[in-house]
């Protein structure tokens, strides 16, 4: 279920959220906002590697920074948040979904790289052409483009609804094998990816959002968005590029049952928020 999953249900699902939310410069500047944020904390976990051996990992770099949007984050944005925080969360799962599939196998190989600019400039474009991010986007770019949009739209709007469910199912069924297969071996020491993932990374965005001229419900989307798991698309990148997928594995365990208390406890945290017009 899980491979055509990603490459047929989550451009569709994409589509569908893109479409409903509105494509709009508003969505692309949230986009760049997540991109922006995620860099700065690839950064910052790039130089606090130097003294904390897990932070040193490329792919506990990537699971500290890059959160289940689309399955977690947007469904707490739901149920939290007003309706008008939707477009914020599909704008910033946007930015962090193209990101992840096209620069992350990039990230994770960068030490063993001894390839010509060029050759990693066609690797980046290759990469990216193939995220299912990417055809998500030109797929409701083309969409949005004709007289029927608005047909296709409310279409597939359920459809979109559909493959969030099944992707929750896919993930809980890669949980409990992740669950199985944690118990038969020693474990890795992942308290600061953790800690990175579900209180450093989120109080980074708050402060970045603070700084800029939104709306306080954007605010709140932001940092629950940030405050999300981390994602089995970074488990399934590292599995892709021939890697050792047992830090991931076990922190997406891990941060998911975290998460189930401080996401709810984030929302709490950040309602004042709603009260703080934008600027």
């Amino acid at each position: 279920m899980a491979s055509p999953l990603v490459r047929f249900g989550v451009p569709v699902s994409l589509m569908g959220l893109l479409l409903h939310g509105g494509l709009n410069s508003s969505l692309f500047g949230i986009a760049l906002l997540a991109v922006a944020a995620i860099t700065l904390m690839l950064v910052i976990l790039h130089w606090l590697g130097a003294g904390i051996t897990t932070l040193g990992r490329p792919d506990l770099q990537l699971s500290s920074c890059i959160g289940n949007t689309a399955y977690f984050g947007i469904p707490a944005t739901l149920a939290l948040l007003p309706p008008e925080a939707l477009p914020v969360s599909i704008g910033y799962d946007l930015g962090a979904t193209l990101l992840v599939w096209s620069l992350g196998p990039l990230w994770l190989t960068r030490k063993n790289q001894v390839d010509t600019s060029h050759r990693r400039w066609r690797d980046l474009l290759g990469h990216l052409s193939a995220s299912p991010a990417t055809r998500g986007l030109l797929g409701a770019l083309i969409v949005k483009a004709s007289p029927w949009h608005e047909s296709i739209r409310d279409a597939l709007w359920l459809p979109s609804r559909a493959v969030i469910v099944l992707a929750l199912v896919v993930v809980g069924m890669r949980l409990g094998d992740i669950a199985a297969r944690k118990l038969k071996g020693p474990g890795l020491d992942l308290s600061a990816p953790l800690l990175c993932k579900l209180v450093v990374f989120p109080t980074l965005v708050l402060l970045i959002s603070l700084a800029c001229p939104l709306p306080g419900y954007a605010r709140q989307a932001l940092v629950l968005q940030a405050a999300a798991p981390t994602a089995i698309s970074v488990l399934l990148i590292v599995e892709s590029e021939q890697l050792n997928a047992t830090g991931p594995s076990q922190l997406i365990l891990i941060s998911t049952m975290a998460a189930l208390i401080s996401v709810p406890l984030w929302g709490l945290l950040v309602s004042p928020l709603s009260g703080i017009p934008g600027t």
